[in-house]
């Protein structure tokens, strides 16, 4: 319905003689004797308790033209509109007015007038109560079990436990439900490991990968990771070298992860090694292999692979956009690089289509669509955000919402076996990669200096892991060939080079060269090629992915433009505000980016990570500025942010429930924050809240 529609026109209201508005009845609680009483007019008669108000047919109020009403609605907060709705049924329609509510949205969220509904969404009034009543806003739990910066928290698929890591050595299992208590937990420094810096729960949840740092000198790379069982007691199941160790690692199947090795080939170039290890490294065969060699990168300019992660991609499987794929790469050399202007207009509207199996109880809850919006301002105090500079919305190409429907392909999960009664113990480890989904290897490099300013993605598509080692020579064999090698050395450094060619040259044998590792060109064989690198011109420090795996968002601080780069071993200066950009992982392009969304203080040579995730209708991030913020996804605009006393690392959202989210920070502490409407289902008595982005309350005339 639309302001300029009208309905119920009179005479007397064309005269100009429609009675004031009578502000005090549409502010008045529902069931007060004004509104029951006579408020609409004199010689009506009240409905039964369990219907609505009936008005009566000689009231003025009746004849009052929509258009009026549209315009008194408007200057009113929404919860008074909400009220008056509840005064008849006339008002009550009206108050459900689609022209009324979309105004309301776009001013309350600063939503641009262009952009149009969600697709999906079952109104705008429906739309503004979820950002009012369904986003994570009030603070819950406080956890303070570490003892040092909790530097990364990780949900476990069915979103019962979570999983903390810190700078004191620890890893702690929580359990999600309120209050959130210790499940289990483990001291790696037993292991001679300096701290925790990474997790990731399994797919089937009956694992945790640990990603953490080795005691060392200052400036040593060396890491590792742990898998620990989670279901029949918390036990250390495996560990596997990890370097350099913010490569993270990464699970590649439910019983199969991913870790990497760095090996120097000459200054400034090295080799990057991706290892496929199983799990369960309980074999009963020195001869059965626990790991094989996936991968092998070239590095230049002191760059190395970073951040790996493993994205489930169903729609790879399309021959044509195979096809397609295969033709881009023909011509396509491994240092091609995409950068920001190449972005085409593609459909990519960066919202999950995959549909969560949510708790029922929220289903029901959520599709009742109650009409009463709770009244927010007598539990907590409206707190204006006070620098509006923050609030910088997601900026995505024109075409990618009206093309919305044409982008939906099916869940990525749909690919992976997830029953979770399944012990680990008794899967096939063959079975565990034959037939898998198509994936995307995602990590972060660079190739003009070491910091990670570039993504890199590789497509996998059949992983062939061997069954048995061939045995080789014996260890007798082994140590005599070992001895003869040692003396042909001691031989060989007694003699000059030209001694040692004419040798070579005796026995018909090509006098070995090394080779230029300096040029790529010439050594390019031996290496494994990345399919696409995507340049973003800035420090990469924190990657996340749709829960369909459809979209990568990335957290970057920009380089100056047109900065020159002279030497790799200085990178440029970084700017104070994180970038956020939104990758398509169909057409491999960027559809969105975030500028200047939120802030890092850390020098351009120091490494450090700020996590971000991604859920159905929301993205948040952790910052320097000691706030975690929240964004939603299809609308783009800022709605909250959240108080820590240091740097925010990390955030998880609930997957299982879009309305809880847990921020982890330098100060110590884990916070959860959960949205109004499930703090009051679950009877919690909220601990704060976080500050919302609305936009600031302005004198002016209502929009018309």
């Amino acid at each position: 319905m639309s302001a300029e529609a009208s309905t119920n026109s009179s005479p007397s209201s064309s005269s100009g003689a429609v009675p004031p508005y009578p502000s005090k009845m549409a502010r008045t609680e529902v069931g007060s004797p004004e509104v029951r009483a006579g408020s609409v007019g004199s010689g009506c008669s009240s409905a039964d308790e369990d219907e609505d108000v009936e008005y009566c047919e000689n009231s003025p109020w009746v004849f009052i033209p929509e258009p009026v009403f549209g315009k008194i609605f408007l200057a009113l907060e929404p919860r008074d509109i909400m009220r008056a709705g509840q005064t008849c049924k006339r008002w009550n329609k009206l108050s459900r007015d689609e022209y009324i509510w979309r105004k309301y949205f776009q001013r309350e969220f600063n939503v641009e007038a262009s952009i149009g509904l969600k697709p999906g969404a079952e109104s705008w009034r429906a739309e503004y109560k979820r950002l009012t009543d369904n986003v994570p806003m009030v603070m819950t739990d406080v956890l303070t079990n570490h003892s040092h910066q909790v530097l990364h928290v990780s949900f476990s698929h069915n979103g019962k436990m979570f999983a903390t890591c810190s700078k004191d050595g620890f890893v702690i299992v929580w359990n999600s439900a309120y209050p959130s208590t210790i499940r289990d937990s483990y001291d790696m420094r037993k292991l001679s490991w300096k701290y925790t810096q990474f997790s990731q729960f399994n797919q089937s949840d009956t694992l945790l990968l640990v990603s953490g740092v080795h005691f060392g000198a200052p400036h040593s790379t060396s890491g590792e990771i742990a898998v620990f069982t989670v279901q029949g007691g918390f036990r250390l199941k495996c560990r596997v070298a990890n370097r350099p160790y913010d490569i993270f690692g990464s699970w590649f199947s439910d019983q199969h992860l991913l870790s990497g090795d760095l090996n120097w080939l000459a200054h400034l170039v090295s080799t990057s090694f991706l290892w496929l290890n199983k799990a369960n490294q309980e074999v009963d065969s020195e001869h059965t292999p626990i790991r094989n060699q996936m991968y092998k990168f070239y590095n230049r300019n002191a760059s190395s692979i970073r951040a790996i992660m493993v994205a489930n991609c169903p729609w790879l499987n399309d021959e044509s956009v195979a096809k397609k794929d295969e033709s881009a790469g023909e011509g396509t050399s491994k240092t091609a690089v995409i950068d920001d202007d190449e972005d085409d207009r593609r459909i990519g509207n960066p919202l999950s289509h995959y549909q969560m199996n949510q708790d029922q109880a929220m289903d029901d809850v959520y599709r009742a669509g109650r009409v009463f919006i709770p009244d927010i301002d007598l539990d907590f105090p409206y707190i204006p955000l006070e620098n509006h500079d923050y609030a910088s919305p997601i900026h995505y190409l024109d075409e990618f919402r009206r093309e919305y429907e044409d982008s939906y392909y099916e869940s990525s999960d749909d690919c992976l076996d997830d029953d979770d009664d399944q012990e680990d113990d008794d899967m096939s480890e063959v079975d565990d990669l034959d037939n898998i989904c198509p994936k995307y290897l995602i990590f972060s490099t660079g190739s003009k200096t070491y910091t990670p300013h570039q993504i890199g993605f590789k497509r996998i598509g059949n992983v062939n892991f061997p069954r048995r080692i061939d045995p080789g020579p014996s260890l007798k064999e082994r140590i005599a060939l070992r001895e003869r090698q040692r003396e042909l050395e001691v031989i060989m450094r007694e003699m000059s080079q030209e001694e040692i060619r004419l040798q070579y040259i005796l026995q018909n044998e090509t006098p070995p060269v090394e080779p230029n590792w300096a040029n790529y060109e010439s050594v390019s064989d031996r290496f494994d090629k990345i399919d696409k690198l995507i340049d973003l011109h800035g420090h990469i420090i924190g990657m996340g992915l749709s829960p369909d795996h459809r979209y990568l968002y990335v957290n970057s601080r920009p380089w100056p433009k047109n900065y020159v780069i002279r030497n790799p071993l200085e990178p440029p200066p970084i700017a104070q505000e994180i970038d956020i950009h939104v990758i398509d992982l169909m057409t491999l392009k960027k559809v969105g980016t975030m500028l200047r969304a939120h802030k890092a203080y850390t020098p351009n040579t120091e490494c450090f990570f700020i996590f971000l995730d991604v859920c159905d209708n929301y993205v948040a991030s952790g910052a320097e500025d000691m706030h975690a913020y929240l964004w939603d996804r299809y609308y783009g605009v800022c709605l909250a942010k959240y108080q820590h006393g240091d740097v925010v690392n990390s955030v998880a959202f609930n997957p299982r429930d879009n309305e809880m989210l847990v921020t982890t920070s330098d100060d110590y502490e884990i916070k959860i924050w959960r949205s109004l409407s499930q703090a009051k289902k679950l009877g919690i008595q909220p601990v704060g809240k976080a500050v919302e982005f609305r936009k600031a309350k302005s004198k002016a005339a209502p929009p018309s």
